[in-house]
């Protein structure tokens, strides 16, 4: 009874928002993997939903968009343009980026905020910009930034609105980033990959 209200209130709210829960998608034909992120604002072609696939561990930051079809030729030629779009596992797709009809995203591939991805995104791949393409192999990337990592503030998950953050505890932010203006927040939900980064436990954590 609980699980049917609360998802009753989470459809509720997405009509408030002009949105389409995840759940109505899949019974339309969406197909969804496994530890799916739908992040707010996240917008999936709901009249042609069956035309896309997403995989496991896949993560969409606020105000994405996934089409499968394209209107512009319908006013013209009485026809509108279809495509699927796949996206692999182990994806995360930055806020606000754009996947239009037609494409695949590979698996292990991070895609930048504000990207258009308007072409097929290999494996194993970091991609940015519009259009969207690959500046280097997700490995790279992510070796970067731990290194990157053990030279920045660290945060723990007191510091996020979730666990209560205090306004001391904002103004300890503010002053570490100062200087470095980025830093780290430790998400505990998500274990270090050890692949890449196997020095957490010399890390220093703001607590």
């Amino acid at each position: 009874m609980f699980s049917g209200l609360k998802f009753f209130i989470k459809k509720q709210l997405f009509r408030f928002r002009s949105e389409i829960t995840t759940e109505e998608l899949v019974l339309r034909g969406l197909k969804v993997g496994k530890n799916f992120k739908r992040q707010e604002k996240t917008i999936i072609d709901q009249w042609h939903c069956w035309l896309i696939e997403i995989g496991d561990y896949v993560t969409l930051a606020p105000r994405c968009h996934i089409l499968a079809h394209d209107a512009s030729t319908a006013d013209t030629l009485g026809f509108t343009r279809i495509g699927t779009v796949k996206i692999g596992n182990n994806v995360f797709v930055g806020a606000g980026t754009i996947i239009l009809p037609g494409v695949c995203i590979g698996n292990n591939v991070v895609i930048g905020a504000g990207s258009v991805v308007s072409k097929d995104i290999p494996d194993n791949s970091l991609a940015v910009g519009t259009p969207a393409k690959v500046v280097c192999d997700l490995d790279s990337y992510l070796h970067k930034k731990s290194e990157e990592l053990l030279h920045s503030p660290v945060f723990g998950t007191a510091y996020t609105l979730k666990y209560g953050i205090n306004s001391q505890q904002k103004q300890t932010m503010q002053n570490a980033l100062k200087d470095c203006r980025f830093g780290y927040i430790r998400d505990y939900k998500t274990p270090a990959d050890t692949k890449y980064f196997s020095k957490i436990e010399s890390v220093k954590m703001y607590e």
